[in-house]
């Protein structure tokens, strides 16, 4: 599924079974809200924190998708075209950090 059709699937969610989009400020704090539980699963999974017994059920996957869901409620709602934002930013990354990062001594 690419990006443009992922935004319609969740807009088709919200109109079915959401009512209607929380109002963007109430979106962005889910969306801080999610980023931090997928913080704190890297950080105690991968980082150097111990895992507590609580989190190491917790799904990475999940969350990750949890704040896929939330950026496609905010573009939707934002009318962001979110596919020919994510391929133009692409193609400035492309060409802007290609020898960049070849060239980075530390990633080699």
């Amino acid at each position: 599924m690419d990006i443009q059709n992922a935004q319609t699937v969740v807009d088709n969610w919200i109109k079915t079974h959401g009512v209607r989009y929380f109002n963007e400020l109430t979106n962005m704090a889910q969306l801080t809200e999610e980023v931090g539980e997928v913080a704190r699963i890297i950080a105690r999974r991968y980082g150097e924190q111990s895992e507590k017994e609580s989190d190491k059920d917790k799904d990475l996957g999940e969350e990750l998708a949890d704040v896929l869901f939330v950026v496609l409620c905010l573009a939707n709602q934002t009318g962001v075209d979110l596919q020919a934002s994510f391929d133009k930013k692409l193609n400035i990354k492309t060409e802007r950090d290609h020898d960049r990062h070849h060239n980075n001594q530390k990633l080699k």
